[in-house]
């Protein structure tokens, strides 16, 4: 049982493929991530990356095999309960130019379902995930007015804010300038290490996280071609 409890995500010959495709995206995957450990899942376009980490969060089912989601089958019901102790920032994030919302209200929207006790509660969150980032002068601002490297802080701040047990980021560097990277970069090993979470992170970028992460799975062609743990 104590092995189970240090799982977050295990993969057991997993195969996916999308509607209407006759070949499998992903293939004959075998994994286990650990709690406590920072991932670092890279690989060139097409290998079937962004595939992997929606698998793991049951957002796609397998064509075979089985996923289990902090211990929970993602073919059950029961999915829910564990999706709701994760974090996911997808790839496509932006927001056009006429959407109202304040960066505040974006990061508010992600707390709503947490049961903190009132708004000074959620206040605190937002405080402490703002100054974790360094947006503080960006929650009062609409978010498509932002760039595209603050939208992408603001939906990074969010998916913190919940304090998730499992955080997983589709290229979270993509808009970042150098300096923005190794801050995020450093700031998700902090998280990892002071909250006991895992952070399974895509990246063709490893240059920001390649010296932090525990993990590092390269992938080619829909298949786990190496995996590295340290």
């Amino acid at each position: 049982m104590e092995a189970v409890r240090r799982e977050a995500v295990r993969l057991e010959d997993v195969w996916v493929a999308y509607s209407g495709s006759g070949r499998p995206a992903i293939r004959d995957i075998s994994l286990v991530f650990l709690r406590g450990e920072f991932t670092l899942i890279t690989g060139p376009n097409g290998a079937g990356k962004t595939t992997l980490i929606e698998t793991c969060l049951g957002l796609l089912k397998p064509l075979k095999g089985r996923v289990l989601l902090l211990g929970i089958d993602t073919r059950s019901r029961k999915i829910i309960k564990a999706r709701r102790e994760c974090s996911y920032v997808p790839q496509d994030f932006m927001k056009p130019p006429y959407e109202s919302y304040t960066a505040r209200h974006v990061i508010e929207l992600g707390l709503a379902l947490e049961k903190l006790g009132g708004s000074r509660e959620v206040e605190k969150r937002i405080e402490w995930v703002s100054r974790l980032l360094g947006i503080e002068d960006l929650l009062d601002k609409p978010i498509g007015i932002l760039s595209g490297g603050q939208q992408q802080k603001i939906y990074l701040a969010r998916a913190l804010a919940r304090k998730p047990e499992v955080l997983f980021l589709d290229e979270p560097f993509s808009s970042l300038d150098k300096e923005s990277r190794e801050h995020l970069a450093s700031v998700l090993r902090k998280y990892v290490d002071e909250k006991k979470a895992s952070a399974i992170i895509v990246s063709h970028d490893t240059g920001p996280v390649a010296e932090l992460v525990d993990c590092m799975v390269v992938m080619e062609e829909g298949r786990v071609v190496r995996v590295e743990r340290r």
